[in-house]
């Protein structure tokens, strides 16, 4: 079976055990301050498993998109080591809510794996989870008892609570996992060895395919257990460990999911694949190398027949996946956040190609057709982003490299006279803090740092290069810390929202819970009924009050008859009001109230971006699609897909679209729960990367439709004016324009004028602003260069007279001076002494400049020869100003922060003639 067959087959399955087939959820989560990534199938129905969403079909199947690169699920160093682990996986799952339990989800794996996919049923095992004395957990024989129906007894292996005991995080829904693993080593191989004794022992050919959880606690913030009064099914299995299963090969990678994509990366590269070298040591096809391993046994990338570059290109085959679904749904490489992960993992596959397939110029961007080719069929949304995704790869990939030769460069010249000596605490070995920062800053990676230091017979302090990494890491844990206390519920019922309708309403408070964030502590509360706006899809969150008095005083608050909502978000699909305190009685009915002003000013910078997206199709393209946007009570921006820096004329003729659809004054057309397939017929577009449920929101201004949650303003007239006031590139082929609307124009309209009015009495009220610039700067421009020819003539006479003053010490013609030149000054005195004394001359300047001081040395290249370092020279002087510097033997430079220490450091400097 190809493996879009063996997808369909289970899709197929379920859908006749009467599963709905639901599509996969983007990668990339935008509304869960949770989590960054998918990284279970459970994650589209954790609001359902959670009991904030209702249950609208009690089974459930699909193919998910996951990706594990960080936190408790990080598969990123084993990828491309071995032939199982991945970033990006797909994960075959079913689902009951409330349905049925571990019989039929048992029986029917049992069904799918061994009759409809053929699996040999001798080769297969399972695991229970064995029991928790410290929390009175008991054995699952339930589970074991049914899967003895199927196997053996021996087949049937207890696991532990790490194994076996499946939790969604700290808290929340949790319980036992029974798990199948598949032997699919050679017959004599399992001849020689039992498959019992390798299951979960990390063996390449002995491993779990499916994981079947049986949800039936809640873990609350205490740690103690309680019953879900409906249990759920949540299984997962990996998509490409079955496919390898099932095509009979040893590796994930030798299957038709990957396979089409490494031949690409043959023939890009010109370097055959060899899936099973012979390495030094003796080791075969399963044993793990690390890249260390690799690299310390020969720097040569043909080390072990192929080691090297075969774990390259498994990464980069992983790799690509990865990285090109990402920028699908809408997460563009970059420095923050999940974009932070997804360039480490551009930058990780650009770094093996490399070091090991020799690749100096952008490459991986080559390889999107065939992924398409192999995925586009279950994953269309690919096919249509294949420009974009490889202009993104192909600027992210020459932007790194870039970065690897400028380290490469620097590291190469470790040399005793190179800038980089004082960065060395001894000769030959690296300052650990200069290696974390060509990590840190510029993401240069640590073991390239180390290869190309061992090649010149140097090493690194990794001590103190783990010493920063580990501040870094707790500061950023610090900062992200929470802790988070039990839900305290006040009365049972579900939250509605009635924003859309209703600026104020009648609330109870269901439940709250108390937070503590970098020493701060507030509260998350929900209510039974809401205006406030969660902050999602790019709208910030509304802010306003809870009282007991409609119209509250300052005096309410101070007593706690009223509080303060400071923000509102959007957790586990709960509008969660944040507030600084509790009000005084609970269980009070509050008058719930946003904060009008500030929620108008934000309808019109929303509204204004859904007619700037409309303006933005017709001034440049039907190309131009949405890529993220954010809308705050001040400012919008608005990022889309377009490949050149916008003009200034096409600037403004967004604008002037703009500001007439705003003076035609549009009504909202605003339809709830439309029907998806309806909604796209009106011409909304969905947004790649969104996921949609089968009704939707539709905002109509004219012809501007789209698929929205957001707040709005009643007609387009409301917005009064817009202004774009930036426009730039945040990434290959995506642009941003920042904008703002009504008051905020009028200020930045006043602004200028009066700036403009100003600028008119300066220039005595000129009739022609521009023009009297124009002559003014023309004007200017001729005064500098007299003032350049004045100062080059004081320089060339300084130069003479120093030249003429310079007294004789040890065989060597010393100038020195004080004064008051500019760096470039004193560096053009210099230059001038030295073509006119070429022979022993040792030259020494201090200067104070606008406050700062600096020092400058110069050597004739006789003195060099003979042992004199002019960066020694003027660093070793430079402390008496409290600086330092660098240059060359010749020529060096030094600035500080102590102006009255100059006189000294000159005198140091000397110091070397006597």
């Amino acid at each position: 079976m190809t493996s879009q067959e063996i997808r369909q087959s289970f899709l197929d399955f379920f859908a006749s055990k009467g599963h709905k087939i639901v599509p996969s959820a983007p990668m990339v989560i935008k509304d869960d301050p949770t989590l960054m990534f998918t990284n279970a199938g459970m994650n589209q129905f954790k609001n359902i498993i959670l009991g904030n969403d209702p249950v609208k079909y009690s089974r459930v199947a699909d193919s998910q998109k996951c990706l594990r690169v960080s936190g408790k699920h990080n598969d990123l160093e084993e990828v491309g080591h071995d032939t199982y682990h991945h970033t990006m996986f797909e994960m075959l799952g079913n689902w009951s809510f409330g349905d049925y339990f571990k019989k039929e989800a048992i029986e029917w794996a049992w069904e799918y794996l061994t009759e409809v996919l053929k699996l040999d049923k001798d080769r297969l095992y399972v695991t229970v989870f064995e029991g928790y004395a410290p929390e009175r957990l008991e054995r699952d024989d339930e589970a074991a008892a049914i899967w003895a129906q199927f196997l053996p007894e021996n087949r049937i292996i207890n696991g532990n609570k790490k194994d076996n005991f499946w939790e969604m995080g700290d808290t929340g829904p949790c319980g036992p996992c029974s798990e199948i693993h598949i032997d699919i080593r050679g017959n004599e191989e399992r001849a020689k060895i039992d498959g019992l004794t390798l299951v979960n022992g990390s063996h390449p050919q002995v491993i779990e395919i499916w994981n079947n959880v049986f949800m039936q606690y809640n873990r609350k913030a205490d740690g103690s257990l309680e019953e879900l009064p409906a249990k759920v099914i949540d299984t997962g299995m990996g998509f490409e460990r079955l496919c390898m299963a099932i095509q009979g090969v040893q590796s994930n990678y030798d299957t038709d999911v990957f396979t089409p994509v490494i031949a690409e990366i043959e023939k890009v590269t010109g370097i055959k694949y060899n899936p099973t070298p012979t390495l030094p040591d003796g080791k075969g096809a399963s044993a793990l190398h690390s890249l260390q391993e690799i690299e310390q046994n020969a720097v040569s990338p043909s080390f072990g027949g192929g080691q090297g570059e075969a774990i390259a290109m498994r990464v980069i085959a992983d790799h690509i996946r990865t990285i090109a679904f990402s920028i699908t749904d809408g997460q563009l490489p970059s420095n923050a956040k999940a974009g932070y992960v997804i360039r480490r993992i551009l930058r990780r596959a650009v770094r093996y190609g490399y070091t090991f397939l020799g690749q100096r110029h952008a490459f991986m961007y080559k390889l999107i057709g065939v992924l398409c080719e192999v995925m586009g069929k279950a994953y269309p949304e690919l096919v249509s982003q294949k420009s974009l995704i490889e202009k993104v790869i192909k600027e992210e990939e020459e932007s790194f490299l870039r970065t690897l030769e400028t380290g490469i460069k620097l590291l190469e010249k470790s040399l005793p006279t190179s800038p980089l000596t004082p960065l060395l605490e001894e000769r030959g070995v690296l300052s650990g803090k200069v290696a974390f920062t060509l990590y840190d800053t510029f993401g240069f990676p640590l073991d390239l740092t180390e290869l190309i230091l061992r090649e010149n017979n140097m090493t690194v302090d990794i001590e103190e290069f783990n010493a920063e990494m580990k501040i870094q890491k707790d500061r950023a844990r610090n900062a992200a810390a929470v802790e988070t206390g039990d839900w305290v519920t006040v009365r049972e019922g579900d939250s509605e929202f009635v924003g859309y309708d209703f600026t104020e309403a009648d609330a109870e408070i269901l439940r709250y819970r108390k937070v503590k964030q970098k020493n701060q502590e507030y509260y998350q509360i929900v209510l039974s009924k809401t205006p406030f706006y969660a902050e999602m899809g790019g709208q910030v969150g509304d802010c306003g009050s809870l009282s007991l008095n409609p119209s509250p005083t300052e005096r309410d608050f101070e007593e706690g008859r009223a509080i303060r909502i400071i923000d509102t978000k959007k957790e586990n699909n709960l509008a969660v009001h944040i507030a600084t305190k509790l009000p005084e009685d609970v269980t009070e009915t509050f008058t719930a109230t946003i904060d009008v002003e500030r929620r108008k000013a934000t309808e019109c910078n929303h509204s204004a971006t859904h007619l700037l997206h409309e303006a933005l199709r017709e001034v440049l393209g039907t190309h131009v699609e949405q890529k993220g946007s954010f809308v705050s009570p001040e400012a919008l921006r608005f990022d889309f897909s377009h490949f050149q820096k916008m003009t200034k004329e096409e600037i403004r003729a967004v604008e002037t679209i703009a500001n007439r659809k705003i003076r035609e004054n549009y009504p909202l057309q605003e339809k709830r729960d439309t029907p998806i397939a309806e909604a796209q017929a009106m011409g909304a577009m969905a947004l790649f990367g969104e996921k949609y449920g089968e009704t939707v929101r539709v905002i109509q201004f004219g012809n501007s439709v789209e698929l929205c949650g957001g707040t709005h303003v009643s007609a387009t007239g409301n917005i009064g004016l817009v202004r774009i006031t930036a426009e730039s590139s945040i990434a290959a082929g995506i642009r941003r324009i920042e904008a703002i609307t009504g008051k905020a124009v009028e200020d930045l309209l006043d602004k200028q004028q009066d700036t403009i009015g100003e600028a008119k009495e300066l220039l005595n009220n000129a009739p022609d602003v521009l023009t009297a610039i124009r002559r003014l700067s023309e004007e200017s421009a001729e005064l500098k260069k007299q003032v350049e020819a004045f100062v080059h003539e004081k320089v060339m006479t300084l130069r003479d007279q120093l030249i003429a003053g310079a007294k004789e010490q040890n065989g060597m013609k010393v100038i020195s001076y004080q004064g008051t030149l500019t760096a470039d000054q004193v560096k053009t005195l210099a230059f001038q002494i030295r073509n006119m004394q070429a022979e022993k001359l040792f030259f020494v300047a201090g200067c104070v400049a606008d406050g700062k001081p600096s020092l400058t040395v110069l050597l004739s290249d006789d003195l060099v020869a003979g042992g004199l370092n002019a960066v020694n020279i003027a660093r070793d002087a430079a402390r008496e100003i409290q600086g330092g510097g660098g240059g060359q033997p010749f020529f060096a430079s030094a600035g500080g922060k102590n102006p009255d220490g100059i006189q000294k450091a000159i005198a140091k400097a000397l110091e070397v003639v006597k």
